[in-house]
């Protein structure tokens, strides 16, 4: 009920009072709380095996001696003490506090409680509790889930209908039987270690296009959007979608980069057709273009004082290197970006760097310094793909992507490179440049490239067309997640994950010998 009230606000309905007697007290994602203090959205992001930046939001601002995080090896004994970074941007209902932990033992459980968690009339939230990173070297086997192109919409995280003016034949709706992703992962969370997600996240842009489609509602004012509804529909998506991912990422870090669902409020444009309406760019309030709300919500390892450290970064993870891209902007050489001014979407967003080939330089100066006697796994996630079955050249594959990127993971024996931006699972043969390895999963020397952008949104899946030769195996009829094993310094599994009812629909193992 709360968020159909906010929603409606957002369109300038208005909305029944709220009987105060009645009142839970239980915070439902997506509106305000009774006490802005009271700290949602919790999450954790590795740095390294020594440090984790814990963050959370408020409604109300907080000053520097209050945004506090307590945290311990012993839970009833929290005698550590770290102060956050606060900040808000134009158009944001919320306060982001970041607050850096470090002097951390790797591998080592902590438990920790932000400021006000037990403040008048909040939720009732507990000492939540973290594991730090596997120092380089340690060979330990785990797991990690990765997940990409997952939204949320629906009190219950992802919705079983569309709005009554939705066109086109490929959606699959939700089925009310089944556990989405959100829930899926939830269910599996003693399962992996950290969650990867390389891009498009919470598709709060969809806004404007689920009220053009009717979902908010038939009347004018709810499917006719203005930017003061755009501006708090907006921030009321992004908000339902990190509450709902709290349990997951308030005990396990959540590791990041951007897709082109995080560039603005526009969803690259859209069209009213039955009111003739064309939404563009000037329908975003500032605060909600340039990748804004990404930039803020997030805190990603790198150096705190550039803009580009939840785009582009790396850390180790035990016997893993793990390398973050950013398929959107700073492709480098004579490439323009998707998602910046003159891009394939007209997203004007970005650059980044503070020169031409900021990322790709630093790509190439990362993978080569990276010890594989101690990491001998290196696997890379970004948003775009560039190998789809039965696709060319078209709005999916980003061959762009490919020419700036593809190269240099060959060069520096890159095992894995995950994607997503097409909404289906592809698992394709090693494979360079077109050409499949002839070793196939047994050491190969090119990498093992998968496509999972089944998270699930309000969109649905997307149709993929006939297999190629270098498609092992393909999916478009299941939403799902990833989870990848490392058993040791050899094997490596993949599994995907239908989210529906968590079994596994594909699994493959990879041999490398890492000499």
């Amino acid at each position: 009920m709360l968020v159909v009230a906010a929603l409606l606000g957002a369109l300038g309905v208005a909305a029944a009072p709220i009987n105060q007697a009645n009142f839970t007290y239980v915070h439902v994602p997506g509106t305000v709380p009774l006490n802005g203090l009271e700290p949602l959205q919790q999450r954790l992001s590795y740095v390294n095996s020594t440090a984790m930046f814990v963050s959370w939001n408020t409604y109300a601002s907080l000053n520097s001696s209050e945004a506090t995080v307590v945290y311990g090896t012993d839970p009833f004994n929290l005698k550590y003490t770290a102060h956050a970074e606060s900040l808000t941007y134009n158009t944001s209902r919320t306060w982001n506090h970041h607050a850096l932990l470090t002097e951390l033992k790797p591998k080592t459980d902590y438990w920790y409680r932000v400021a006000y968690t037990n403040c008048y009339a909040c939720t009732n939230i507990p000492t939540y509790k973290f594991t730090t990173a596997r120092a380089p070297g340690d060979e330990s086997p785990y797991s990690v889930a990765v997940v990409i192109d997952l939204g949320t919409m629906g009190a219950d995280g992802l919705s079983d209908h569309y709005g009554p003016y939705i066109t086109g034949s490929h959606h699959i709706p939700w089925k009310k039987d089944e556990s989405n992703t959100i829930q899926s992962m939830i269910q599996n969370l003693d399962t992996y270690d950290a969650v990867l997600h390389p891009g498009d996240i919470a598709y709060s842009d969809y806004f404007i296009k689920q009220s053009v489609q009717g979902y908010f509602g038939t009347s004018n004012a709810s499917v006719i959007v203005n930017k003061t509804a755009v501006a708090e529909g907006y921030e009321i998506l992004l908000e339902e979608f990190y509450d709902q991912m709290q349990p997951i990422t308030a005990v396990k870090p959540y590791m990041v980069t951007a897709g082109n669902h995080e560039a603005n409020c526009d969803n690259g444009g859209t069209s009213d057709s039955r009111n003739n309406i064309t939404y563009g760019l000037d329908i975003c309030m500032p605060g909600q273009y340039n990748f804004t709300g990404f930039i803020n919500h997030w805190r990603m390892p790198g150096n705190p004082t550039e803009a580009n450290r939840n785009f582009w970064y790396s850390y180790d993870d035990g016997m893993v290197h793990v390398v973050f891209f950013d398929t959107e902007t700073d492709l480098g050489g004579n490439f323009t970006g998707p998602d910046e001014p003159g891009g394939f979407y007209g997203e004007d967003s970005g650059p980044f760097g503070t020169y031409k080939n900021e990322q790709i330089d630093w790509l190439k100066k990362d993978l080569a310094a990276v010890d594989r006697k101690k990491t001998p796994w290196v696997i890379a996630m970004g948003h775009r793909p560039w190998y789809v079955s039965g696709t060319n050249v078209s709005s999916t594959v980003c061959l762009e992507c490919q020419q700036a990127f593809e190269p240099i993971f060959v060069e520096y024996g890159v095992d894995l490179i995950m994607q997503g931006h097409v909404h289906a699972y592809q698992r394709n043969k090693p494979m360079a440049n077109y050409y499949v390895d002839p070793n196939g999963l047994n050491n190969p020397s090119s990498p093992l490239t998968i496509l999972n952008g089944a998270g699930g949104h309000y969109d649905g899946l997307d149709t993929l067309l006939n297999a190629t030769q270098w498609s092992a195996y393909q999916n478009d009829q299941l939403y799902g997640w990833s989870r990848i094993t490392f058993h040791n310094r050899t094997h490596m599994t993949h599994q995907f994950i239908a989210s529906g009812n968590s079994t596994v629909i594909d699994e493959v193992t990879l041999y490398k010998e890492h000499k």
